[in-house]
């Protein structure tokens, strides 16, 4: 009996002294709701390693793709709030699709922010052989036509899409949607003249821009990008002060999680994005590196979820 005393208080005491010095018992698991190769996929990979790095703790890729993002996203919105589970967050399945179907969870009250590390601006691209020699007199030739012209996007209300609509009514275009089912076709119709213009990521578009397959007319964010060199923001080019629009990647954590530990993971992600090699690999995704802690991410979230549920109400988009 005494031996099996002493045991049992030698191994609280081995506890308890392991949980003072945060001793790592369990790696941390990431969700990337989408397949590998994937751009939140590749960004989380690398954000995954580096705090595997800074935090001395395993933080493992653990990809749960389908449903547009739902079904991984879902799985962190319902994982235990104990630390051990984040999620490679992105505004499709975050911002946007509770905006436009049930889903079964909330956003807001299942998920909390820990940081931004990214954003993928969109450019506005057309058929080299389109004749307006820039964004003005791009603007002019379609409004000149009202329902002449067609846009495409890589889908009913997707990001692509909901950016195409907001470009279309701040400068007061009169055009038809085309939906693709993913960006490489509406592209593709573009280059063959079938459709006349689309907005879709920096990462789908650029190749096609340096090959001359494609010319681009304008980017989305309010700065210019080091990725996309020599293309202007509409908000520049067309004097549209507030235009700012881009896709998000961040990482988030189920809500209930310690603030001491969403402060650990804040801190790691912040020393994460200062370093050279961090800041290269995300640019190396196609994603212009836009660290924003948890507190300004979290009110850019609440920003982005009210700008694109206002894109959606003015031109009554659904998902059939």
């Amino acid at each position: 009996m005494k031996r099996w005393i002493f045991a049992v208080a030698a191994l609280a005491f081995s506890s308890a002294l392991l949980a003072q010095q945060n001793y790592p018992t369990r790696p941390i698991r990431m969700i990337v709701p989408w397949p590998p190769g994937q751009a939140t996929d590749l960004a989380g990979r690398v954000v995954a390693q580096k705090l595997s790095e800074l935090l001395g703790q395993q933080v493992i890729a653990d990809n749960r793709p389908g449903a547009g993002g739902m079904i991984g996203t879902d799985m962190a919105a319902k994982a235990p709030a104990d630390g051990y589970t984040l999620l490679a967050a992105s505004s499709g399945p975050v911002t946007i699709n509770p905006l436009l179907q049930k889903v079964p969870f909330d956003p807001v009250k299942d998920l909390a922010p820990v940081a931004n590390i990214g954003l993928s601006p969109y450019i506005l691209v057309a058929s080299p052989k389109f004749p307006a020699a820039n964004i003005k007199d791009f603007v002019a030739m379609i409004k000149a036509s009202p329902g002449k012209y067609r846009f495409a996007s890589s889908g009913t209300g997707a990001t692509a899409h909901l950016v195409a609509e907001m470009f279309n009514g701040a400068v007061g275009l009169q055009v038809t949607h085309v939906p693709y089912k993913g960006s490489i076709p509406a592209l593709t119709d573009i280059i063959a003249g079938d459709v006349t213009y689309a907005t879709e990521t920096m990462a789908s578009t650029m190749p096609f821009v340096r090959s001359g397959r494609l010319k681009a007319y304008g980017i989305s964010t309010a700065k210019a990008s080091s990725l996309a060199p020599g293309i202007e923001p509409f908000a520049t080019a067309l004097n549209l002060p507030g235009f700012d629009a881009a896709a998000w990647i961040g990482v988030m954590i189920p809500a209930g999680a310690p603030k001491a530990v969403i402060d650990r993971i804040s801190k790691a992600v912040d020393t994460a994005m200062q370093t050279q090699d961090t800041r290269e690999r995300i640019n190396a995704v196609g994603l212009e590196v836009d660290y924003r802690a948890t507190a300004v991410f979290g009110g850019y979230l609440k920003d982005q979820r009210a700008r694109f549920a206002d894109i959606i109400k003015k031109n009554n988009i659904k998902i059939e």
